[in-house]
């Protein structure tokens, strides 16, 4: 769960990234006001989002999937068995 969700959050916080790395390529200090406008902020939002919902979806079609029947957990002779696919 913490993955799936620390993906999605660096796909959003890609663009802002990139955005300061450009400014500190090019020797500027990336955190003046100037530079952070309200049409690039939104456009750096929308940009992050795009990023965000394709890297989601990308998850869920590319992602592996398991074949067979899930046998939940359960005790066997005492022990606890793990879940699994058979």
């Amino acid at each position: 769960m913490w993955r799936a969700f620390l993906e999605t959050a660096f796909l959003f916080a890609l663009p802002f990234i990139l955005y300061a790395a450009f400014h500190l390529l090019f020797l500027r200090w990336p955190f003046v006001a100037s530079l952070w406008t309200p049409g690039r902020i939104s456009s750096l939002a929308i940009a992050g989002l795009a990023l965000a919902v394709i890297g989601m979806l990308a998850l869920g079609v590319l992602g592996p999937r398991e074949r067979g029947a899930y046998v939940p957990a359960h005790i066997e002779n005492g022990r606890l068995a793990p879940g699994r696919f058979e």
